[in-house]
């Protein structure tokens, strides 16, 4: 858990310096940099969705997974976390309109991706954490950015980070047989879909914002999809 912690705290830190930064950027600065960030998220997305080696399998668990997450309404439920956490903890003060947003949009971008997924079983069953510490050096530099742009809500996703990649890497011994290569690789695919969502939503490219919170249970169905198509297909 050592390397989830070390996470955590660079984004902590992270977040942190980059709202102390703020206050000496001007507004239009500030969505000048958001744009970018929603330009670098689209980057990120659609270079690891072309990674898929089985389509359908993209498809099928974007179809089924989405349709899950609305019916759990996970989006609704990370919300009114994020609403609860910025009335704790900011009470009633201004200037955070944007923590909710930023709640939401830093959980999802710094917990999905294969870096994320190897980097908790390696941790968990090797106890290699340098995938870990890699991609905790890519997040702060996120986080700074994030932080500047969308304020506290992104330096209260490290707990988001702690349940999580926490609970991928203790939970990892269970996870390791059903994590070949193939359903890493679809678990990376499905969450740059998703990410492609995060990122439309922050150019403001669409015209209701998607909830791609209510994606999230696609991410593990790749586990699922490769002994029912091996199963399927000694069938026929």
């Amino acid at each position: 858990m050592i390397a989830v912690f070390v996470n955590m705290a660079t984004v902590l830190v992270g977040s942190l310096l980059g709202i102390l930064l703020r206050n000496r950027l001007k507004p239009s600065l500030q969505e000048a940099i958001m744009k970018a960030l929603g330009l670098c998220t689209l980057l990120i997305a659609i270079s690891t969705a072309i990674t898929t080696q089985a389509l359908l399998c993209v498809i099928l668990c974007m179809v089924i997974g989405t349709a899950i997450g609305e019916w759990l309404r996970i989006d609704d439920g990370i919300e009114h976390a994020g609403d609860f956490i910025r009335d704790r903890v900011l009470k009633g003060r201004a200037g955070e309109s944007r923590f909710t947003e930023g709640f939401v949009s830093a959980c999802i971008l710094f917990c999905i991706g294969s870096m994320t997924i190897v980097g908790s079983l390696e941790a968990g069953i090797n106890h290699n954490y340098s995938i870990i510490f890699a991609k905790s050096t890519m997040d702060f530099v996120s986080s700074m950015a994030f932080g500047a742009a969308m304020g506290f809500g992104v330096t209260c996703s490290a707990l988001f980070i702690l349940v999580f990649q926490g609970g991928l890497t203790l939970l990892s011994g269970l996870l390791a047989p059903v994590l070949s290569t193939a359903v890493v690789t679809e678990m990376s695919a499905v969450g740059g879909v998703i990410l492609i969502g995060m990122g439309i939503n922050i150019l403001g490219l669409a015209k209701e914002r998607i909830k791609v919170s209510n994606m999230l249970p696609a991410i593990f169905l790749p586990i699922a999809y490769f002994p029912l198509a091996d199963w399927l297909s000694g069938l026929f």
